[in-house]
């Protein structure tokens, strides 16, 4: 069972967004049959970690506009005072800078509204299970826009360098490509992707792929 925090001011949205995940199994026949909970609600950002402390959902359903405080404030304060919460943004807002700030501040995905039940219950499913999910076109836009910055010095220096092989399996990282896929693109064993995929995480001193491709981005591999 999957606990699910829903935060969005509009109760009509809320409401839908409840109904929609009853029906989240039903709707994805053929997928890992974990079934959704709403274990609570809020309104707004302060309710909302307080909800947080007391419910410790498997996930934050998080809108960005809400009054008191807003979502980015939501995730700072959290990422601040306690551990690292699964937040999965749900908004309208189809705002590069936003994306990027929402991902600084530590959520785990970014969906828009618009996108499918199904699409929006296996970002729930794959941020419970402690990875990331952002809405492809988004991540594209953020990753082309990076690639024209004029780029800056880094003051981050690694302490082992990626590998040949680390490079070229962030760059198809970048392109969003799964485990599975690169291993297929490459030749290799699934395990053995795996095995690289934690040893750039950890060179580049990032959680996720994300940042991986991000940090990677900075310091001139992608």
């Amino acid at each position: 069972m999957i606990r699910v925090l829903l935060v969005d001011d509009q109760t009509l949205v809320r409401q839908g967004i409840r109904s929609l995940l009853s029906l989240a199994p039903r709707a994805t026949a053929g997928a890992d049959d974990h079934a959704l909970e709403v274990v609570g609600e809020s309104s707004d950002g302060l309710d909302a970690l307080q909800k947080y402390d007391e419910l410790r959902p498997d996930v934050m359903l998080l809108d960005l506009k809400m009054p008191r405080l807003d979502g980015l404030g939501v995730l700072s304060e959290l990422a601040r005072q306690r551990e690292p919460a699964k937040a999965l943004v749900l908004t309208t807002f189809d705002d590069t800078d936003l994306l990027l700030d929402a991902i600084r501040s530590g959520a785990r995905g970014y969906l828009l509204k618009d996108v499918s039940l199904e699409q929006l219950f296996v970002a729930i499913q794959t941020v419970a299970a402690g990875g990331t999910h952002f809405q492809p076109t988004l991540t594209e836009r953020v990753l082309q826009r990076a690639r024209e910055l004029p780029r800056q010095p880094s003051t981050l220096v690694l302490s082992s360098p990626l590998t040949d092989r680390e490079v070229e399996i962030l760059k198809l990282l970048s392109a969003g490509l799964s485990n599975r896929e690169i291993a297929f693109a490459l030749d290799l064993a699934d395990g053995t992707v795996k095995n690289h995929v934690s040893s750039i995480l950890a060179k580049l001193g990032v959680r996720d792929r994300t940042r991986a491709v991000l940090k990677g981005i900075e310091l001139g591999y992608v």
